[in-house]
């Protein structure tokens, strides 16, 4: 019996309860839905396998005593075919125990559903546009963005476990003042020039110089001697030079995020450039939209958006002076773009910004309220914080490739993509992140990564010897899974619908980590504890006062041996589909 369907029995005997009049002054209309009815683990489990505070949260409106309430609901209960006992406990804690082929019989779910188990559709018939990483491409991507790219894609799987139709959406500057500073850091790079004061640092610039140079050269372009500009101030001016080593450079840079990105398992479906929004007239479409609606103004030559009328610290300018565009503008049609464009138009955008973006959030959310949108509702930023990477205890900050930053591609060099991908994802993404190079090479139970794919990889070195023996899950009695380690193992396979659930609704896919190692203690507890091909037991074994204990774990029946296969095939299964779900390998052999 899994949570979702004790949760629905428990809402089914609140109704029997408040429409007998027993309950005092209960009526079915205070009775919470079946989907927010807690039902828990108890942390002492001599005390059942489930709980459940409903009697707690409904006697106060019942004008009864918690413990009161508990026992009508106890007295019902006990009344379904599945459950062995039922006891109020404290205040009024409702305490179920399932017998053993009730609560067993969760593995054949699994089995039967496969790579299905765990997935629904609640989420179904709203439309998620997910933006992540979206860094500029002006050099390779950071371990920040690399946390982006393993909490984007993870929490777009999560929700599409949920039934959600997510499109993956990548957003980069090509427009604006960071690509000139890129241009004007190559064209020194290849002039063997030294490095503007405010340019980009790292040997992916000589890099990426060189290429644009022989590129152009293969084209026929001799860009090296092509008109420089050199501004008042000394820097850099906007040359045909200059335009051409940014013309080459950018998407030159972008292929390599894109390559980086792919290697690590992130792939987006949209690729969306900020000059495109531009070229598009979109960012124009939605000024003009804007305007109709009486929500900017003109003031001091330049054009203000309304953005305190909706819940901003003060109003935006959208449009300098000079007429140039500020960066905000560009923001404006982006969002504009996603709800409305031809093309996979969204009902929820999703955006995912490091912490040092949390200024920008009051005007994004008072954009959204002027397009009659809801904030926190069709627009929801996400912000995470910062991750510091450590070896033999110290920071490391160096990489040979980009400066004083480490990239994605130095991680996964350094840990290899599924330990990268697992160690960005464990730790909710708005918490600060430590990450120990040492601990996540190594093979021990103290690296998580290593932990939980140990345990998928014991489930199919079962199966193998499983074979070998010549036992299958022929004629297996679940109700033979009567033991502590059954018990723990059975109860946390149960939990998976409910946490994948969880996880999608508070975007939160650090959560399937957390329920993969607790699922993996579970599991290697239960591989250490009770055997599936039987072993011979020692002399002094049959003769202890426990031995028949000791048989039951070393040496099953028959029958108990394919029980236990049918349950170890089912936590193999539960393992390979929460590992998926994080874009992480389940290996059969470790």
């Amino acid at each position: 019996m899994s949570p979702e369907t004790l949760a629905q029995l428990i809402y089914n005997a609140a109704n029997d309860i408040a429409q007998s009049g027993q309950a005092g002054n209960l009526t079915v209309e205070l009775i919470p839905a079946v989907d927010s009815i807690a039902v828990m683990r108890p942390k002492d489990r001599s005390h059942g396998d489930w709980a459940t505070n409903i009697a707690m949260r409904l006697a106060k409106q019942a004008g009864m005593t918690p413990r009161d309430l508990a026992q009508l609901f106890a007295d019902r209960l006990q009344q379904n075919d599945g459950i062995k006992s039922v006891e109020v406990a404290g205040p009024g804690f409702i305490n179920v125990t399932l017998d053993s082929a009730s609560a067993a019989a969760v593995i054949d779910t699994v089995l039967s559903e496969g790579t299905k188990f765990g997935t629904n559709g609640h989420l179904g018939g709203t439309r998620f546009n997910l933006e992540y990483v979206s860094a500029n491409p002006t050099g390779p991507i950071h371990i920040g963005g690399a946390r982006w790219a393993a909490v984007g894609e993870a929490m777009t799987r999560v929700m599409r476990a949920n039934g959600a139709d997510v499109v993956r959406e990548y957003y980069f500057n090509d427009h604006g003042v960071q690509i000139d500073r890129f241009a004007r850091t190559l064209v020194a790079a290849a002039h063997h020039e030294p490095t503007p004061e405010d340019g980009y640092k790292g040997a992916y610039v000589d890099e990426i110089a060189e290429r644009t140079v022989a590129q152009a050269k293969a084209d026929g372009v001799d860009i090296l001697n092509l008109p420089r500009v050199t501004d008042p101030d000394g820097s850099e001016g906007d040359s045909e030079q200059r335009r051409e080593f940014r013309k080459r450079a950018v998407p030159m840079m972008f292929d390599e995020i894109k390559k980086s990105l792919h290697e690590f398992r992130s792939d987006f479906e949209v690729w969306t450039s900020e000059q495109s929004l531009y070229d598009r007239g979109i960012v124009d479409r939605a000024i003009n939209y804007l305007r109709s609606q009486g929500k900017l103004y003109e003031k001091d030559g330049a054009t203000w958006f309304k953005s305190s009328d909706f819940g901003d610290d003060k109003d935006r300018v959208i449009i300098k002076s000079d007429g140039t565009s500020a960066y905000f503008c560009a923001d404006l049609g982006y969002y504009y773009d996603k709800r409305h464009r031809e093309v996979n138009p969204c009902d929820v955008a999703i955006i995912m910004v490091g912490a040092d973006h949390s200024g920008w959030v009051g005007r994004m959310e008072a954009m959204c309220a002027a397009y009659g949108d809801t904030p926190y509702v069709n627009l929801q930023i996400l912000l995470g914080q910062l991750v510091n990477i450590y070896k033999d205890g110290k920071p490391v900050r160096m990489s040979k490739r980009a400066g004083n930053v480490v990239t994605l591609d130095d991680l996964v060099d350094a840990i290899g993509v599924d330990a990268g991908r697992y160690s960005l994802i464990r730790t909710g993404y708005n918490q600060m992140l430590d990450i120990d190079l040492n601990l996540l090479n190594s093979h021990s139970n103290e690296n998580p990564v290593y932990y939980v794919q140990y345990a998928h990889a014991r489930s199919k070195n079962v199966v193998r010897n499983a074979a070998a023996a010549g036992i299958s899950t022929d004629n297996a009695d679940l109700s033979l899974l009567d033991t502590q380690a059954d018990s723990n193992l059975i109860a946390q396979l149960a939990l998976y619908p409910s946490v994948v659930t969880t996880a999608g609704d508070l975007r939160e896919p650090a959560r399937i980590a957390h329920y993969l190692e607790d699922l993996a203690g579970a599991y290697h507890t239960w591989y250490s504890a009770e055997r599936v091909v039987p072993m011979d037991l020692t002399d002094h074994e049959k003769k202890s006062d426990d031995s028949e204990a000791i048989r039951i774990n070393k040496c099953p029946e028959p029958a108990r041996a394919a029980a236990r296969l049918k349950l170890n095939n089912a936590a193999s299964q539960v393992l390979e589909n929460a590992l998926d779900l994080l874009g992480v390998s389940a290996p059969e052999k470790m």
